[in-house]
């Protein structure tokens, strides 16, 4: 692959990231404002923007709903990668923050790195570790994992947040798989979306209690009522900063390794938690502030390995 493909690959993997900023600043507002339980959140994000490819596809490139069909297991499997990584990541906005559950998203660097070596043969070179653990330590201390207490006083929502992690890196690799099967990846998007909203809504209805942030009767998956100002706002989540970022996103796989896409992405923590400190007062210690640079210096590193 050439540099002018790696370049295009780091600019749409770049552009992503800022874009994904804004999902969190969006679903800690609908939280705390609306109290939306985080499962139905998903749920409509999830079949808002599935909808939104479905009619411009259906009414400008109607084209690009061809051909599927011989994926359609395999695409039900990502959706369904696609709808944990999203019930774990809003449930971790909304009991961390959105700056933390940002952060502890991209714990999915050193995920992303071994993933990859171990299910597509990507390689595993000394820069792309130095970038991962750089990562990882970025986001341990952003965190403040190693205090025990942070761990007892909201463990749910730690587990929720690395667990949304590893998702993330498993999505990053399904979504490299699936341009390897000559996937277009908007396409991809609107078929995984829609599958993730089918889970959701599963997830939602058949949660028996037992699932944190689900709904708890079929009518809560209409919490947000005859509020129109909510709906648009729910609405504004799913057709711009999630439609674009993970359209951008999975352009990126095309040109890039997975790892090295999802690597580039970790700089979104540092978009999110500049927004988020104007609108919800959520600062960084010292330490936090560290492992944020620790995490825009991994994505340094792994430049300058791009482009050797």
């Amino acid at each position: 692959m050439g540099s002018d493909d790696k370049n295009k690959g780091f600019l749409l993997a770049f552009g992503s990231a800022v874009v994904l900023s804004l999902t969190a600043i969006f679903i800690r507002h609908l939280t705390q404002t609306y109290h939306l339980p985080a499962l139905v959140l998903a749920y409509w994000r999830e079949l808002f923007t599935a909808a939104g490819l479905f009619i411009f596809f259906i009414f400008w490139n109607p084209v690009r709903l061809h051909g599927v069909r011989s994926q359609i297991g395999y695409l039900a499997a990502y959706g369904l990668t696609l709808a944990l990584f999203n019930a774990l990541w809003t449930l971790s906005v909304s009991l961390n923050g959105a700056a933390v559950a940002t952060v502890l998203a991209y714990s999915s660097a050193g995920f992303a790195v071994l993933l990859g070596w171990l299910t597509l043969g990507e390689p595993l070179t000394g820069k792309k570790i130095t970038a991962a653990v750089m990562s990882l330590v970025g986001c341990a201390l952003v965190v403040d994992a190693f205090n025990v207490d942070v761990w007892q006083i909201n463990a749910v929502g730690m587990v929720a947040g690395i667990s949304a992690g590893i998702f993330y890196a498993l999505y990053g690799i399904l979504g490299r798989a699936a341009n390897e099967k000559g996937l277009n990846s908007w396409t991809t998007l609107m078929v995984i979306f829609a599958f993730a909203s089918v889970f959701m809504l599963g997830f939602n209805l058949f949660s028996f209690g037992v699932i944190p942030g689900a709904a708890q009767t079929p009518v809560d998956m209409f919490w947000l009522g005859n509020d129109l100002k909510g709906w648009l706002i729910l609405l504004a989540l799913a057709l711009g900063p999630t439609l674009l970022g993970f359209g951008l996103y999975n352009a990126a796989l095309q040109y890039l390794e997975s790892s090295i896409t999802n690597l580039i992405v970790t700089i979104e923590p540092v978009f999110t938690a500049t927004i988020a400190y104007f609108l919800f007062g959520e600062r960084f210690s010292a330490m936090q502030f560290v492992g944020a640079v620790l995490i825009m210096s991994a994505v340094l590193v792994l430049r300058i390995k791009t482009k050797a």
